[in-house]
């Protein structure tokens, strides 16, 4: 006999038939008018994390909400990321109330804005973000994915088919965005924490909430104490990684000492971290690489995620 019980999967099953903890961010949008309206949101993750030429999150909303008929019509927005106090997440139960304009609730909202950094850099609109947020990520909607340029704000009551699978309107009340990302913004207390070495103080105080559970109340709760457990450490023997070296190139090759640095290296990214070692090598005319070598090569993409970041 099973030790668990059969709950019925019904509409908003993820808030509905189960516990499911959820970031809380605030989407801003920009409005006809130009100003920039604000929504509470939990149904947004990362999508596209590695391999691609871009890197990208996933939004899942109501396709008649102010957001999403903004990104509809814009295809820009900006995902802020609020902190635990409670009073701002009371502002932020402010802003969910569906049907709601901006006109209505935006002169009653407390939220500080102010630009982003993306606007400055390519000239474009764009909405603005909360002062006070710990890191924003402003993002451009793909709608050229799954065919969805045709996708258009305006409809209100529900959207006739036929519909997409993954990315714009993707039901009679559903949209789905895939939002680019266009730039990480993070305080400088955040931001040099992730830099210079994250310890359990250094991780900001996010919110996590569990949805709407029952007409009456959302619930979250306040981060508690970080715990740290140790990776396994996994070492790979320099046999097999010579194996796995001496077939990146026929030209490029390894010294023992070089390999003895990426032993610790899973094996499923062994192939992508010697291939950027044997493209360092060609780009400066080393055909052997040393365990210095393999020190520049470290620096440097130190150095390249640290620009990346601001």
């Amino acid at each position: 006999m099973s030790s668990f019980e059969n709950l019925r999967i019904v509409d908003n099953f993820y808030q509905t038939s189960l516990f499911f903890p959820m970031p809380t961010v605030i989407i801003s949008t920009l409005c006809e008018d130009g100003s920039t309206t604000l929504g509470p949101y939990s149904l947004v993750q990362p999508y596209y994390v590695a391999g691609k030429d871009y890197y990208a999150m996933l939004l899942c909303c109501r396709n008649s909400s102010n957001t999403a008929q903004n990104i509809l019509r814009t295809g820009k927005c900006a995902i802020n990321f609020i902190d635990d106090n409670p009073k701002t997440f009371k502002e932020a139960v402010k802003l969910s109330w569906p049907g709601d304009k901006p006109s209505d609730k935006m002169p009653k909202c407390n939220f500080r804005l102010e630009d982003g950094l993306a606007q400055a850099e390519t000239g474009e609109q764009r909405p603005k973000v909360l002062t006070d947020a710990i890191q924003v990520i402003e993002c451009t909607w793909m709608r050229d994915l799954d065919n969805a340029t045709n996708d258009k704000a305006g409809e209100l009551n529900g959207y006739e088919p036929p519909y997409h699978d993954f990315n714009g309107i993707t039901s009679k009340f559903g949209a789905h965005f895939i939002l680019r990302v266009d730039k990480i913004l993070m305080k400088k207390k955040y931001s040099d924490a992730i830099i210079n070495g994250v310890t359990a103080k250094d991780f900001p105080p996010l919110p996590v909430d569990y949805g709407y559970r029952d007409s009456k109340n959302f619930w979250f709760h306040k981060k508690t104490k970080m715990r740290a457990e140790l990776l396994q450490v996994r070492k790979a023997s320099l046999e097999s990684v010579r194996y796995a070296a001496d077939r990146v190139d026929d030209k490029v090759k390894f010294t023992d000492e070089a390999l003895m640095t990426v032993l610790g290296v899973p094996r499923v990214f062994l192939p992508l971290v010697l291939k950027g070692c044997v493209s360092w090598a060609k780009e400066n005319g080393v055909t052997l690489v040393t365990e210095e070598h393999m020190k520049i090569i470290s620096d440097k993409r130190a150095q390249e995620k640290n620009k990346k970041k601001k």
